[in-house]
């Protein structure tokens, strides 16, 4: 079992991959650039104990309508390709829009993601609607998508079937980013294969016989509700060689601002569950911004 913590750690010129934060990622081969998830904007959400209080921003409710941080997403996000989305929720998709306006990239995403982002103007040959199953090959990439589940919140009372209709109008309120549906999706690149979840929660038979080089799980305390989470995940898809922890970040807070306590209660117990279930497989903790890259 090897743990690695991941700075401006290189070892190798193949994939490069960046944590965004929740379940954002930026993933770069070749001339290719995808995002997952891109949730840069982090606002400031009510006032509890995932606040800070010296986050000096406004503070936003549910009932708000939701404002891109497009400064901050200027200054991380250049060009980009492609744009996979998980799942509708606001930490999810709620950038989605501002991003591809700004870079034309293309976006595979659920029907509600895709009619939200119609409402927001994107137009319908930047769209990929999909629902799981599909497997879709692209220039450089192929990409399968696959039917998932969204994390057992609320102590698994958490069920939501909203959708949202063609007929939506921008600008929505937080709130009205309804789950949609959730997917996971199996990114074959030209040397590496990666697995992506946006959620604490899988379902057994749709990963299984999926073998990535990386896997790339949801580690939020909602997966202690399910059974033998990391056991299955890790058998159901091979015991992958590299394990990197997605959406356990305290999102609520600006980049910059400390992650220790989510670090100390969610990875380090998640990275004690993968060396008894999978000793070979070598964690990294990602750190918000940074690159890594594999080989």
């Amino acid at each position: 079992m090897c743990i690695l913590l991941f700075s401006n750690l290189i070892i190798s010129q193949e994939l490069k991959l960046k944590y965004l934060g929740t379940a954002g990622w930026e993933m770069k081969e070749g001339n290719v650039t995808i995002l997952i998830d891109p949730y840069i904007s982090r606002l400031k959400l009510g006032d509890g104990e995932s606040t800070n209080i010296d986050d000096k921003r406004r503070s936003f409710s549910r009932k708000d309508y939701f404002e891109s941080d497009s400064l901050l997403i200027d200054s991380i996000i250049k060009n980009v390709d492609y744009i996979f989305v998980h799942h509708s929720h606001f930490d999810h998709l709620s950038d989605v829009p501002y991003i591809a306006k700004k870079t034309g990239a293309k976006v595979i995403a659920t029907e509600t993601s895709c009619n939200i982002l119609r409402a927001y103007g994107i137009p319908k040959d930047q769209l990929y609607t999909v629902k799981g199953g599909e497997d879709y090959q692209f220039d450089v990439f192929s990409v399968r998508v696959i039917p998932s589940i969204h994390s057992p919140l609320n102590g698994k009372h958490y069920f939501d079937s909203r959708t949202q209709p063609d007929t939506l109008k921008a600008p929505l309120q937080i709130k009205d980013f309804v789950e949609g549906g959730s997917l996971m999706y199996f990114i074959r690149f030209k040397n590496h294969t990666v697995l992506t979840a946006g959620s604490m929660n899988f379902i057994e038979r749709e990963v299984q016989g999926i073998h990535p080089d990386i896997l790339l799980p949801g580690v939020n305390f909602s997966r202690l509700e399910i059974y033998n989470y990391t056991e299955r995940l890790l058998k159901s898809t091979g015991y992958p060689k590299i394990i990197i922890p997605t959406h356990w970040d305290n999102y609520r807070v600006p980049y910059g601002f400390s992650q220790k306590i989510p670090i100390e209660k969610k990875i380090m117990p998640f990275i004690d569950e993968v060396k008894s279930a999978s000793p070979n497989s070598k964690v990294i903790i990602p750190v918000h911004l940074e690159t890594i890259t594999i080989n």
